[in-house]
């Protein structure tokens, strides 16, 4: 495993970040989608930034995101050690627990790094595990 183990692997996800605020939604059947082209976190492993751009769209059901709360916690994540993989879909995790959208989808296109470049994308309602 290269010698990342489980520390690495859940590094940030349990990590206190600033509340998502909201407000009411006022119209029904509508797309939200925000862009984040400086975002930034560290890699868990070797402490290096690694920038990329986040786009994420939902559809609100009850609630709004509200957008400085949401830029002061994305903030949040410059200073964290967290994988690229957990930024996506703890970031996906957080915005659902905040408004409930009728669906989401969250991706990360991350800056190549040893010349690899990585895009997750992350989707609420989450699949349902497939049976064994």
């Amino acid at each position: 495993m290269g010698g990342y183990g489980e520390k690495e692997a859940k590094a940030g996800l349990k990590a206190r970040l600033p509340a998502i605020g909201t407000f009411p939604n006022q119209f029904p059947g509508y797309e939200v989608r925000v862009e984040i082209p400086e975002f930034t976190s560290v890699c868990p492993k070797t402490g290096r930034p690694d920038f990329g751009t986040l786009v994420i769209v939902y559809e609100p059901a009850r609630a709004v995101l509200e957008l400085k709360s949401l830029k002061e916690y994305l903030l949040a994540y410059r200073n964290l050690g967290i994988f690229q993989e957990n930024v996506v879909n703890r970031v996906l995790a957080d915005i659902v627990k905040a408004c409930r959208p009728v669906r989401a989808v969250v991706t990360g296109a991350f800056n190549p790094r040893g010349g690899i470049r990585s895009v997750i994308e992350a989707r609420y309602p989450r699949p349902r595990k497939p049976r064994a």
